[in-house]
């Protein structure tokens, strides 16, 4: 497939000679108008490259490249324009992301090397893109799939904490949220080999002997370790190395060694200990209070976005019970899946998938599960309810 290259200019003799200049080599649109420019975007994209004049009535070329970059964030944006005054690439390299800022008049050769600079970028782009989507979520569902058969209560965590990471995210305006979300879902990869009986003694709140706490504390560094063996996943593997750190305390560590520990896992931290919270029956809001009863616990900014959430927790989910032939996806498992031995099969939390329910009904025919379940359906969007339990129990310290 050719890719398509969009200028955009108020003068259409300027966009004339565009399209004679380098119609031969590359595959031109035209617009007359940054509004014009958006809706072309939205009907006819994508677009590799997207060249903008900067002087354009109704909307100039930095706003009309930084809509571009919220709306088409993969395509590769180039200005032109006849003010050389380092002001206004300045502006434009900060508000639009340029890839490349050239003054007019721009030379027809001048012009084409950096389209085809533009397109290659572009490329780059695209293939970084099919890498996560294929080989390193197909890398990830192997391990996520691993831990839920060995550890599953270190599995439903980790869903139930990916949620409420995304909703923070979204609020906080995170860039890369692929990131954080697969740092959440890998966050407890380092469980692998904690038995299952020492995380639901964490998770009751209950005292750890010195064997099971040093097991605990080693498992962030344990995921790091095999997370960042996998290429382009280094972020990721920070995020979950530092998962349980403390803000204050951490911030003035890292500052000390000249190290950066990645915003991402500042939301990690705060998002386990409000699962925590949650997990012992401490209803959303009482979560909340204590989340901000610690001081400096937490990054500002996540305890701000969590408070949003909080705030506009409504009732998203109705309950129900269900047999294993009867889960749909996207339905939440709200109890413990447990075999009619007592063995726990699936821990809370839980989206059902598709290979989730071909799981249930293999051990349904071997071994028997206790049925019905109880799941939790989506009313609207699934999201993360800070309503799920009543209160019960006071806050964990």
């Amino acid at each position: 497939m050719v890719e398509k290259i969009l200028c955009v200019d108020d003068e259409p003799n300027i966009l004339d000679a565009y399209k004679r200049a380098l119609r031969k080599d590359f595959a031109i649109e035209t617009s007359l108008s940054g509004v014009r420019a958006l809706e072309m975007i939205e009907t006819d994209g994508p677009y590799a490259v997207i060249v903008s004049d900067m002087r354009m009535p109704e909307m100039d070329g930095i706003r009309f490249l930084k809509r571009v970059s919220e709306v088409a964030p993969q395509s590769v944006r180039i200005m032109l324009t006849g003010n050389a005054d380092q002001q206004t690439a300045v502006d434009a390299v900060n508000e639009g992301h340029i890839f490349r800022f050239l003054n007019k008049p721009c030379e027809p050769e001048v012009l084409a090397k950096s389209l085809t600079a533009g397109i290659q970028q572009y490329r780059l782009v695209r293939a970084e893109k099919d890498l996560i989507e294929t080989t390193l979520s197909g890398s990830i569902q192997v391990l996520t799939d691993v831990l839920s058969i060995v550890n599953p209560t270190a599995f439903g965590r980790a869903s139930r904490v990916k949620r409420l990471a995304l909703q923070l995210s979204l609020l906080m305006e995170l860039e890369n949220d692929w990131q954080l979300d697969l740092a959440a879902m890998l966050s407890q990869i380092g469980c692998i080999a904690i038995p299952e009986e020492t995380l639901h003694k964490v998770y009751e709140g209950k005292s750890l002997t010195p064997e099971e706490l040093r097991m605990l504390q080693t498992h962030p560094q344990v995921g790091h370790d095999l997370i960042a063996r996998i290429p382009r996943l280094e972020l990721v593997a920070e995020m979950i190395a530092y998962q349980e750190s403390k803000y204050d305390v951490s911030e003035a560590d890292a500052q000390a060694s000249g190290i950066t520990i990645p915003l991402g896992a500042r939301i990690l931290k705060l998002a386990l200990d409000f699962d925590k919270l949650i997990e012992v029956k401490v209803n959303g809001k009482d979560a909340l209070t204590e989340i901000e009863r610690r001081g400096g616990w937490y990054h500002p900014a996540v305890v701000e976005a969590l408070r949003k959430v909080v705030a506009g927790s409504r009732r998203l989910f109705d309950s129900a019970y269900v047999r294993i032939a009867e889960l749909q996806p996207n339905m939440i498992l709200a109890a413990d899946v447990l075999s009619v031995s007592g063995f726990l099969l699936v821990a809370k939390g839980q989206a059902v998938t598709s290979a989730l329910q071909q799981r249930l009904e293999n051990f349904l025919m071997r071994r028997g599960i206790e049925e019905p379940i109880k799941v939790f359906i989506p009313v609207e969007v699934p999201a993360y309810r800070t309503d799920e339990f009543e209160p019960a129990a006071p806050a964990l310290v």
